[in-house]
């Protein structure tokens, strides 16, 4: 279980989510064909420090070697900012913690590299993991099981006849960047931890076109699709409420 959270660590979430949400807003006008990874990465530290948070990927509790991660095709999560440039049609996620008057608040989207509407595979990629995170943030109410949330997301996959990343998952958020509980993309419903009222959770579908396996890479951070397949990435850090849920990760 979570500790209780006080009204002002409550209010910095919502606070740090807002900030991240606009940074979001600002980084997609950036993607573009022909901009590098490191650029990007550069210019959300940038704006990080701009809006007064902490570059959280940075502090010993991460020490990871980029302001954001940055995951390409085949990469699911924890991509490493390298030298690369975008090229056009690349599926390309973006994950994000910033830490705001001590709290953390934990964000990714993907897009389709100077597509604003991809077509295809990609199109049917980013829907279905859309559809899937809102399916899970639609089971947060109340107190529930991180099995319902498991389940729903599950469900919309499994319809869409699209892989499920089962090696990593969501988690609470607050003080530290992982708290307590897990939160998987798949389970059964009235099964695992339960969640409650006041808790802040991450729910981040990882979703491929192909299998659910995948691989790290030497760098000891990005993980990959072990058969090649395009991968997504979705998340909001939403707060638990009696009938229902609050994104705070959203303008």
């Amino acid at each position: 279980m979570q500790p209780p959270k006080t009204d002002y660590q409550i209010e910095a979430m919502r606070r740090g989510g807002k900030i991240m949400a606009q940074i979001f807003a600002d980084l997609k006008e950036q993607i573009k064909p022909g901009v590098s990874e490191l650029f990007l990465d550069k210019w959300v530290e940038h704006q990080i420090k701009k809006h007064g948070a902490i570059v959280t990927y940075k502090t010993p509790e991460i020490n990871f070697p980029g302001a954001i991660c940055i995951s390409t095709n085949d990469e699911v999560v924890h991509g490493v900012p390298t030298k690369a440039f975008l090229e056009l049609g690349d599926v390309v996620s973006f994950d994000l913690v910033i830490t705001y008057k001590g709290m953390n608040v934990d964000s990714a989207f993907t897009v389709v590299v100077g597509e604003d509407k991809p077509t295809g595979a990609k199109k049917h990629l980013l829907s279905a993991t859309e559809r899937a995170l809102q399916a899970g943030i639609a089971q947060a109410k109340g107190t529930f099981h991180v099995g319902d949330i498991g389940a729903a997301v599950e469900e919309v996959l499994d319809k869409a006849k699209c892989g499920i990343v089962r090696d990593l998952a969501g988690h609470g958020i607050g003080e530290a960047v992982h708290m307590d509980p897990d939160i998987p993309n798949y389970g059964t419903r009235g099964r695992g931890s339960m969640v409650q009222v006041g808790d802040t959770i991450c729910i981040e579908p990882m979703v491929t076109l192909g299998g659910d396996a995948v691989v790290q890479d030497s760098d000891g951070w990005t993980f990959r699709t072990r058969d090649g397949s395009l991968a997504a990435h979705m998340e909001h850090t939403i707060l638990v409420t009696e009938d229902g849920c609050e994104i705070l990760t959203t303008l």
